[in-house]
């Protein structure tokens, strides 16, 4: 089975990595940054806002078990794609909504993607930026809500509704519709 990548980057990456996780066809999450001019950044030097990076997810799927043009429909359903440089109480230009496109086809497919997510919606403020070195986050922010997300109160905030809206609309792509 080939596998293929696709990097999103919709918020904190701890609630983007934990929708992501539960997608039939996914077969990793890897939360990281992308899109700066430090080179090996520190969550705490991205959290500071000056190097640019945004807080990202790499996927690696299974294109024969789900589509790009699925993954960007989720994507665009569990964040807030028309707020600027944030998400709910998260600020600055590391909280951006992007997508940085691994390929040609992934480019046109994203651009297809805004403006399907646009309709009634709004103005779509997410980027489209070259792909950059992806520099994988510190070890404990991998599958973060799997073990200190489930006892963090923000991620108690944040994570559950975003689960719910994906598991309210793409109930069968679900690994816990699997499961119930």
């Amino acid at each position: 089975m080939a596998t293929e990548q696709a990097i999103f980057a919709g918020g904190c990456f701890w609630c983007t990595e934990a929708v992501f996780r539960d997608v039939i066809g996914i077969e990793q999450v890897e939360s990281g940054y992308i899109g700066g001019t430090t080179e090996h950044p520190t969550y705490k030097q991205v959290c500071g806002g000056d190097t640019g990076h945004a807080e990202a997810i790499r996927v690696t799927y299974d294109p024969a078990a789900i589509g790009y043009d699925e993954m960007l429909d989720i994507f665009f359903a569990t964040h807030d794609p028309t707020q600027l440089n944030r998400q709910g109480n998260d600020v600055g230009t590391q909280y951006r909504s992007a997508i940085f496109p691994m390929s040609a086809e992934q480019e046109a497919a994203a651009r297809a993607g805004i403006e399907r997510a646009g309709e009634g919606r709004g103005k779509i403020v997410t980027t489209i930026e070259p792909l950059t070195t992806w520099y994988p986050a510190e070890d404990y922010h991998q599958e973060y809500w799997e073990g200190e997300g489930q006892r963090n109160p923000y991620c108690l905030a944040v994570i559950p509704p975003k689960l719910q809206k994906l598991r309210k609309s793409f109930a069968a792509r679900t690994r816990s519709a699997e499961t119930a």
